[in-house]
């Protein structure tokens, strides 16, 4: 009898897939945007925008890989269900829709994690009843994000779903910096304290700065300046956030596109008591008819640098006010650092008004700090020095990238479980 081999098994033999795509959601009271990365080389592959959701005027705004073309859809969008399944649509139209095994995870922005959320988390049931108890301090923000959590439940429940948190970077301030001065007992029972925002973009210029420099996160301290039309600042020592401007909500800390900043709590209180103005009457005031809007009646930076080249002395004033308090800051976390290796500046503001950065920086010579006008006036969507040589603390315009950072804390999670 002759041995013989086996047939041979003519069945697929392919690999399967390994999942390595995370879709990161930052869902709005009436928006959702969205990106699509390929973690194995952080690239995009997709992002959009679908705004005013419920309105007839709804638009999406889809941009597939590259950047160079989109493509947009308008037209009632009733909901955030019909939002994230319009998004889902467009992107399965670059072959990249949300059932396909190379999709790992799902990251969600989520405004508001209090005190017990300080890590990016894998979301549960329990976990999504937790974020909804913290509704009370977060109105304008968590409700939000909850239904964009929901809705993406609903359409991958096999998925993992990850929220991270914008008070996440935050939680490693002192009680010190954390705390209000007000009746202890009342202040727990109500969980009164300062959180901080925009921890993702804190997190992350923070740690790009500290490479800019050529040095390990844990050996540089940087404040970080997030100006937007929402703004903050940051003072973050060896990696770890010790202060930031924004407290319970995000009102507090820097004058904003629409929002007064730091303001005193009195003028709440006279409100009420002169003008006969309702608690919700001043809270629309002080978060959406002041700041750069309610001083000249525009919060956009570029609007208002080309209102002063006119002569225009309320938008001059009103740049004035906005400048004063970045100064204030960078001086007091200059303080509360001790000593301060880099000042960057990101966001959309910070990246782009040139003038701002000037003008925040100037006269604190003292402090270390200069800006030289040629690197200054240099536009570049890459991380850049815009000190002379001679400054002794570094100033630094840093791109941020919240979704690139949420989808690596998702990912990572993700990966470790």
């Amino acid at each position: 009898m002759t041995d013989t081999a086996p047939a041979p098994d003519h069945e697929s033999t392919a690999a399967p897939v390994e999942p390595h795509r995370v879709l990161v959601l930052n869902s709005g009271s009436s928006s959702v945007k969205y990106q699509l990365l390929d973690m194995r080389d952080r690239s995009r592959l997709a992002s959009g925008l679908v705004e005013r959701i419920g309105e007839e005027t709804s638009r999406l705004v889809h941009t597939p890989s590259g950047g160079t073309e989109t493509r947009e859809r308008t037209g009632r969008i009733a909901d955030h269900d019909e939002a994230l399944k319009a998004a889902a649509e467009e992107l399965a139209a670059d072959g990249l829709g949300l059932d396909s095994p190379e999709l790992a995870a799902i990251g969600h922005r989520v405004v508001h994690g209090g005190l017990r959320f300080s890590e990016p988390t894998l979301i549960t049931d329990e976990v999504l009843k937790e974020i909804e108890r913290l509704v009370p301090v977060a109105p304008l923000h968590n409700p939000a994000n909850i239904t964009g959590i929901r809705t993406a439940r609903a359409l991958r429940p096999d998925l993992p779903q990850v929220a991270v948190f914008d008070t996440a970077f935050h939680r490693t301030m002192p009680e010190s910096a954390a705390r209000y001065a007000i009746d202890v007992e009342t202040a727990d029972a109500h969980r009164i304290r300062r959180y901080g925002f925009h921890g993702t973009s804190h997190a992350y210029v923070s740690r790009k700065t500290a490479e800019l420099l050529g040095r390990a996160p844990e050996e540089v301290n940087v404040i970080v300046l997030h100006l937007g039309n929402g703004a903050s600042v940051s003072a973050v020592a060896g990696g770890r956030c010790v202060d930031t401007s924004m407290g319970l909500t995000p009102l507090e800390g820097l004058v904003m596109g629409t929002r007064s900043g730091d303001i005193d709590p009195a003028v709440t209180f006279h409100l009420m008591r002169v003008a006969g103005m309702s608690a919700d009457e001043v809270d629309v005031l002080l978060n959406k008819r002041s700041g750069l809007v309610g001083l000249c009646g525009d919060n956009d930076m570029r609007v208002i640098r080309r209102r002063i080249d006119e002569g225009d002395e309320r938008a001059a004033l009103a740049f004035d006010i906005y400048v004063h308090r970045l100064k204030k800051y960078i001086g007091a976390y200059t303080a509360v650092l001790g000593r301060v290796d880099a000042v960057a500046f990101t966001a959309g503001v910070g990246e782009n008004a040139a003038p701002v950065r000037e003008a925040a920086i100037a006269g604190l010579e003292e402090l270390g700090m200069a800006v030289d006008a040629g690197l200054n006036a240099v536009r570049s969507g890459e991380p850049r020095l815009i000190s002379p040589e001679y400054a002794r603390v570094a100033v630094a315009v840093v791109p941020t990238d919240e979704e690139l950072e949420i989808a690596d804390q998702t990912y990572a999670l993700v990966e470790g479980s």
